[in-house]
């Protein structure tokens, strides 16, 4: 809890502006809850407002992450100003489209029903490609510069964004068919709260799991440098193991969804 106070903390200090679009998050993803009790529709098989809460805490969780993880990179105020404002800005606006169309009561991705929905679903296409991009430039820079920071958890970052990437391209594969269901049409028996489907292949799980190795991987090796008093290369060794079984796992469940196959069949 002391670990998370300070990352809000240093996020806070060195980016007020990007703190307060967390804070948005994370209060917009609060403010949802009574809407799930008091809303009644139903959009594929999901209570409306659990899509924009879900993408509220999600996007949160990231725009958190970078805003502490960019402090550890030896940039410019500048061009870290640049940064922080490209992930929080683009980001903000792509969870206002998904929130819009959840009140609306309509999907938000692979909507091309109507040319409004079209273009927003095309908008917001183009604000996640800004971010990946922008994770390309971090995966980079992370192999290529010294960061303020252990050479373990560096290495961990690295192989955040490596896998991140990875989430993302994922999330391109669900694009290209206009659904995340393989076997069946978007919707019915899924999961509650995430709604993975429990008959068919799901991309969501392994897309999800893409997107928060940011966090998973570099706190397991930060845990690592506190509990385990050994050498560089042995701390090395170890997150490059758990990398391993992290992305082995992504593997699986994107695997088992292209077979047409839910992670739990119910």
């Amino acid at each position: 809890m002391s670990y998370l106070k300070e990352v809000f903390s240093t996020v806070k200090s060195e980016s007020p502006i990007l703190y307060w679009i967390v804070m948005i998050h994370f209060v917009g993803a609060i403010a949802c809850i009574p809407g799930i009790f008091i809303d009644d529709r139903v959009l594929l098989g999901l209570n409306v407002w659990v899509k924009p809460m879900k993408f509220l805490i999600s996007g949160g969780i990231y725009i958190l992450t970078l805003g502490y993880l960019i402090t550890l990179y030896p940039y410019s105020n500048r061009k870290k100003h640049i940064f922080r404002n490209i992930a929080s800005w683009t980001l903000l606006f792509e969870v206002a489209i998904i929130v819009g169309q959840g009140i609306r009561g309509v999907q938000s991705h692979y909507n091309v029903s109507s040319p409004l929905d079209a273009i927003l679903f095309g908008l917001m296409g183009i604000l996640i490609a800004i971010n990946v991009l922008q994770m390309v430039w971090f995966l980079i820079d992370t192999a290529r510069l010294k960061l303020n920071t252990t050479k373990a958890i560096q290495w961990a970052i690295f192989l955040g964004w490596a896998i991140i990437i990875a989430g993302s391209w994922v999330g391109g594969q669900m694009i290209s068919q206009l659904a995340h269901n393989v076997g069946v049409a978007d919707g019915g028996p899924g999961l509650p709260l995430v709604n993975w489907s429990t008959v068919a292949g799901d991309l969501r799980i392994a897309h999800f799991f893409g997107l928060h190795g940011l966090q998973i991987i570099p706190l397991f090796a930060f845990w690592l440098s506190r509990k385990w008093n050994t050498t560089t290369k042995n701390q090395i060794l170890a997150v490059t193991v758990f990398g391993l079984l992290y992305a082995s796992w992504i593997a699986f469940t994107f695997y088992q969804a292209k077979q047409a196959m839910p992670l739990i069949n119910l």
